[in-house]
Formats: structure tokens, C-alpha cells, sequence
């Protein structure tokens, strides 16, 4: 009975998602735009985070410079609702005119040669429309290529459902984030290279801190090191998506290759690439990243404080050694 009830609810809740959709992109923006003073103005959606981050971030901008930051990144959070929505039904053709990738060929000699690929990118830009570099590889490789990306399963299970449909329609696999290792060694066992995307500048959780770096003037960033543990270990090639706003809907994305191999990068080097990179693409435009989440929670101070490495994995501390 319940599985019955599941199946009305996604149906029903894509079918509308998928009515939406086809409305053209005008409308879209339209309603982004309605939106954007409903969120920004009245509900001031987690506004104190978004100034927090902003203003510790750039201390040198001046008060009014940090507002129009602020008013500029709701606008284009509220545009990232409508595009999203808009991808369910967007035709290739349009998809490929509003999202370009250059460098395409050389992700392909490497895939082509063997090699398995991981894609490092963050929040900034339309990352859902990346998806869409399917349409771009798909003719440049070889058919026993399989492409995906990683994806944190929603607690909903019919939301949840509405988001794999909608991400999977250019042909890509989603990839749970808990499934990910499995996925690549499952694929590799069946002689699979695999280009597989990473979003990796979020906040990760305490017992998953192995590095801290500088990153957008906070001296302590706590950050993930898993996808470098996986690329040594699987021997893969790192390459960083760097994405640029062009326009209102219209985003340039570029394959820069990072190495091929990771067996001469010492420990931690890819990752502070990653984020040296990731950095550059922030300040060169920094309003389309995404602010509104809690990136500096965790401090340094608080985890010495609770936690300990013990054989390279993060415990919490007895009452005894706090």
C-alpha cells in the first residue's frame, strides 16, 4: 500500500514539476524574479549567514559593496530554482547553447586511453547543468565509457526520485555518495573508465576532517580528502571544471587537467590545487557561488578540543581528555 501511495505522490509531484517545466525560459525568469523579492526581502532567507560569509571573506570590501554582493548572489540563487526546474524538459540543443564546454577532447584522449576521470567542481554557476557534459563526450568516446555524478540521497523518498529523474535524463548515472568506491570498482572490474563529477568546497562532518587550509581568507577551513584518497588509489586523472557566468542563463565551462598522475603528488596537493582553483573562480565573480551555506561552522579550535586521530581516523575524546 504504501509503495502504491509513493507512486501517486512522485507521479504526481514530477508531473507538475514537469508541467512547469516546459514553460518557456522568459516565464522562468519571471518567476525567478518574483521570487528573489520574496526570499531576499521578506523571508531574508538565512540572510546572517550569507553576510557572515560574505564579509569575513572579503573584509576589504566596503559595506555597499558586500550588499550588492549579497543582492546579486539571491538573484541568481532564485535563478538557479527556475533553471532547475527548466532542465527537466530543456532541449539538447538549447542546454548545449546555454552550457559550452571547452577541452572537451582532451578529457576524451584520457578516457579514451583507459583512464578513469575525476571532475572537481563546487556550488558556483548552475552545477545541475553540468550534468549536461554528456551531450559534449558522449561522440568523443568510446561506448564502454560510463559517465555519473555524485549525489547526496534526499530523506524523502519521493523528492528524492523527482531529483534522480531529472538529473539522469542526459544519460549520466547518480551515483550515491556512500556508493561512490563501489560504483568506480564495479565499473573498473567490468572494464569501464569512468568520469565521475565531485562537488567537494562543503563543510564536512567532524569525523571526516583530515586537512585545513586557507581558503577565502579563513585561515582554518576544514575540508574533504576523500576524493584525493580515491584518485590515488584508483590511479585516476583529476581535472577542474572551471565555470564562468556569461549571461543570464548562459554559463562557459573549461577542463583544466590537474594530473595523470597522482602517483607524484604528495599527500594533500591535489586537494589544496582544488582549492586554490576553486578560489580563483570564486573571486573572479563571487556572487554566483553558493553563500547561503554554513561553510565555516567548524572551527580548529573546537575540534582539538573534542577530537583525536587515532590510525588516521577522527574519534571523539573521552570526558577524561577534553
Amino acid at each position: 500500500m504504501k509503495k502504491t501511495l509513493d507512486n501517486i505522490a512522485f507521479w504526481t509531484i514530477y508531473g507538475i514539476w514537469y508541467l512547469l517545466s516546459l514553460l518557456p525560459m522568459w516565464l522562468h525568469y519571471l518567476f525567478s524574479d518574483i521570487l528573489y523579492l520574496i526570499v531576499a526581502h521578506v523571508l531574508r532567507y538565512r540572510h546572517r549567514v550569507v553576510w557572515k560569509n560574505l564579509s569575513t571573506s572579503y573584509p576589504d570590501k566596503s559595506e555597499q559593496e558586500l550588499k550588492k554582493l549579497q543582492r546579486q548572489f539571491y538573484r541568481h540563487m532564485c535563478d538557479l530554482v527556475a533553471e532547475t526546474i527548466k532542465y527537466t524538459t530543456i532541449s539538447d540543443k538549447n542546454i548545449m547553447r546555454r552550457m559550452t564546454f571547452k577541452g572537451s577532447e582532451q578529457v576524451a584522449e584520457i578516457l579514451n586511453g583507459g583512464q578513469s576521470v575525476a571532475l572537481l567542481l563546487g556550488h558556483y554557476g548552475n552545477w545541475e547543468w553540468v550534468s549536461s557534459l554528456v551531450l559534449w563526450l558522449r561522440p568523443l568516446v568510446n561506448e564502454n565509457v560510463i559517465m555519473g555524478q555524485i549525489y547526496h540521497p534526499l530523506e524523502n523518498k519521493v523528492f528524492n526520485r523527482v531529483v534522480l529523474k531529472t538529473r539522469g535524463r542526459m544519460g549520466s548515472d547518480s551515483v550515491a555518495k556512500n556508493d561512490t568506491l563501489r560504483w568506480i570498482l564495479g565499473n573498473k572490474r567490468d572494464g569501464h573508465p569512468t568520469i565521475l563529477g565531485y562537488i567537494n568546497d562543503q563543510v564536512p562532518k567532524w569525523e571526516n576532517i583530515h586537512h585545513w587550509l586557507t581558503f577565502l581568507n579563513h585561515k582554518d577551513t576544514p575540508v574533504f580528502t576523500g576524493i584525493e584518497r580515491i584518485v590515488h588509489s584508483q590511479n585516476q586523472a583529476a581535472v577542474y571544471v572551471d565555470v564562468k557566468h556569461v549571461g543570464r542563463g548562459r554559463y562557459e565551462c573549461e577542463y583544466h587537467v590537474i594530473t595523470c598522475h597522482p602517483e607524484q603528488m604528495g599527500e594533500f596537493e591535489l586537494t589544496n590545487i582544488y582549492f586554490q582553483r576553486m578560489e580563483q573562480t570564486i573571486n573572479r565573480a563571487p556572487q554566483y557561488w553558493l553563500w547561503s551555506h554554513n561553510r565555516w561552522k567548524r572551527t580548529r579550535e573546537e575540534f582539538d578540543r573534542r577530537f583525536k586521530v587515532v590510525r588516521g581516523r577522527v574519534v571523539e575524546k573521552s570526558p577524561d581528555e577534553t
